[in-house]
């Protein structure tokens, strides 16, 4: 198939070209300096141009709780601006089938866990990330109201659980909870630290998922898409608490220190994990442990420290 790839340079993306089933493809994956999301003309442009068979945007400005918090206009101009003009760049040309990125931020704050698909929008979301949230909210949304409409037209939302992995952003002031965590305790162990402080008492808990993993899900989805729901978390099903991420980051890069509690920091939402009872009836699940996707990203990390 021709395959069109938005976030060529993500995570996500960039996992996902790694994937070696994606070479069965036909894939065009542009880059910011190639195609520029935010013109909607030059997205359809593009699309019209190539007249893909399938696009699955991945394309997103992500960042953890400080980055959500500090920029909260930039999360919901840029990714509702990519979505919509991505989302329906593929509709006037003709485009089919479409896979879209949501995330478990889409979820309200006070729903009850695990987080059913047929949860989302029954309340208030997360204040912290709120601008993410409703630009995530609002094109899944885009994406089920053209399927409604014209059922020929297959927009499918995968809505991943919280991610990690090699080309994860490491930089404190963008990164999620895993990638800075690796950062800082690297340090811990570079400067002799005896104490890393951890937001919040710890006990919040989060549910992460490799990469590499989310790729292999999204190129399962490429060769059964007709199976695809509509709307569909793609996770663990389970989680850890912030305490157990840091002490088995400290094993992996090997921090023997101690941790100091800050209470006055933020910590989000005190649980969020997705249910995945629809992605289980389906027939895929992550196959990479935590301690095994820890070390895999720490190596990364490692060999890419001159970027962090």
């Amino acid at each position: 198939m021709r395959i069109m790839i938005t976030g060529a340079n993500g995570m996500v993306g960039k996992n996902l070209l790694e994937n070696a089933v994606m070479k069965n493809h036909e894939v065009f994956s542009p880059l910011r300096t190639e195609l520029d999301l935010f013109d909607s003309a030059a997205v359809e442009g593009y699309v019209s141009r190539i007249k893909p068979d399938m696009i699955i945007h991945t394309a997103g400005k992500v960042g953890g709780i400080q980055a959500n918090m500090r920029e909260p206009v930039s999360f919901l101009l840029e990714n509702l601006d990519m979505g919509r003009n991505v989302v329906w760049a593929a509709r006037k040309a003709g485009v089919k089938r479409l896979i879209n990125l949501g995330s478990s931020c889409m979820y309200p704050r006070n729903a009850p866990n695990p987080l059913r698909e047929e949860y989302i929008l029954t309340g208030e979301l997360e204040p912290t990330n709120e601008g993410y949230a409703l630009a995530k909210v609002t094109v899944a949304r885009l994406c089920q109201y053209i399927s409604s409409q014209d059922p020929d037209y297959q927009y499918k939302t995968l809505v991943p659980c919280n991610l990690y992995g090699r080309w994860d952003k490491f930089d404190p002031a963008h990164s999620h909870l895993i990638p800075a965590i690796l950062h800082k305790l690297h340090h811990a162990v570079a400067n002799s630290c005896e104490e890393v402080d951890i937001w919040g008492d710890g006990t919040a808990r989060r549910e992460f998922m490799c990469s590499a993993d989310l790729a292999d899900c999204l190129v399962e989805a490429v060769e059964r898409f007709e199976s695809v729901p509509l709307l569909m978390n793609v996770g663990l099903g389970h989680d850890y608490s912030i305490n157990e991420y840091y002490e088995m980051a400290a094993e992996v890069v090997g921090y023997r220190g101690c941790f100091v509690h800050d209470l006055s920091k933020p910590v989000g939402m005190k649980q969020k994990v997705i249910d995945t009872e629809r992605l289980s009836q389906w027939g895929w699940q992550a196959g990479t442990s935590l301690h095994d996707g820890l070390v895999s990203t720490y190596k990364f990390y490692c060999q890419h420290m001159d970027r962090n």
